[in-house]
């Protein structure tokens, strides 16, 4: 049996840890997470976390690529996008938290891992 506790902080901090940053650093969080334990639903939220982050960033960069080809005229995606990629993590750590034993899945998006 695994501790549900155990389970609620490590698994709402893989999916927190994009709040770190927007770089490449907050991705080590949840690898490190998926490295260290053996909690299968642990393990489940930190790889969802890690394709969750790999996404942000490849949307991120579209929306930043488009607000700059049309010098700005598409800065309101850009807001849509940040407004949608924190609600999406805040859910997250939500979900995880009010029913630990079901690993978080987000919605629309690619999954490397």
């Amino acid at each position: 049996m695994y501790d549900p506790d155990k389970r609620k902080i490590l698994s709402a901090v893989s999916h927190g840890a994009i709040f770190l940053s927007a770089t490449f650093v907050s991705v080590g969080l949840p690898i490190a997470i998926l490295f260290v334990s053996e909690d299968p639903v642990v393990r489940e939220n930190a790889k969802e976390s890690i394709n969750f982050h790999f996404n942000v960033w490849v949307y991120g960069a579209i929306v930043t690529g488009l607000t700059w080809i049309t010098f700005g005229v598409l800065l309101p995606l850009a807001g849509l996008w940040f407004i949608a990629h924190w609600g999406l993590t805040i859910w997250a750590i939500f979900h995880v938290l009010t029913d630990p034993d079901k690993p978080f899945r987000y919605p629309f998006i690619f999954r490397v891992f």
